[in-house]
């Protein structure tokens, strides 16, 4: 006796259907699971080689802020030296003017006076002192006009008092040190001062 199958084709129908949506369900899902991990991993590898990428300019911006401060330990040491230099220039080219300087002051410096104070600040030259008259103080003035490394004499102060019995003359006197040059007039004044000047 043959067997029957006695169930309604339409439930049969039906279950194929279940079972072709589930297949494709589940593919869809297996197909969305792919693409979401593929997905994930090109994104780790973009994060990875951007952070690759981040990690490299870093070690390059460390490298060249290294090389901007031996740049700058250059630059200051260069300026150091340079500002030595200048020093050394401006007291090698000072060394023959102070010379002139006190020497100046040493011949020009006339009997009963001396020094308390010598100050200079650039070519302007402070002295302060005592006398034992006004005329000397008038005598170095006319000596200082008449150099030709020192031009105008100005007579600050001068205060008169008795310094042990003798009557000193104190006084502060500011003139400029300059550039030795001929005064117009000097030749001519030292000659009439020779006697028989021209003989």
């Amino acid at each position: 006796m043959s067997q029957l199958n006695l169930l309604p084709w339409r439930e049969l129908r039906r279950k194929e259907i279940d079972t072709q949506i589930r297949n494709v369900a589940i593919g869809v899902a297996l197909l969305m699971g792919i693409v979401v991990y593929w997905g994930y991993l090109y994104m780790n590898g973009l994060l990875e080689e951007q952070g690759q990428r981040n990690s490299y300019l870093e070690q390059q911006i460390k490298k060249v802020e290294k090389e901007l401060q031996e740049v700058n330990r250059v630059k200051k040491r260069k300026a150091d030296l340079i500002s030595r230099m200048e020093v050394i220039q401006k007291l090698q080219s000072d060394r023959t003017r102070m010379v002139k300087l006190f020497d100046g002051l040493a011949k020009n410096l006339p009997k009963g006076m001396y020094l308390t104070l010598f100050e200079i600040r650039g070519n302007k030259i402070t002295l302060k002192g005592s006398a034992d008259s006004n005329g000397t103080i008038s005598k170095f003035m006319r000596l200082i006009e008449a150099s030709d490394i020192f031009t105008t004499p100005n007579l600050n102060v001068i205060n008169i008092k008795n310094d042990k019995g003798l009557r000193v003359s104190n006084f502060t006197l500011k003139f400029k040190f300059t550039k030795a040059k001929k005064k117009p007039g000097k030749m001519a004044a030292s000659t009439q001062a020779r006697p028989g000047g021209g003989r």
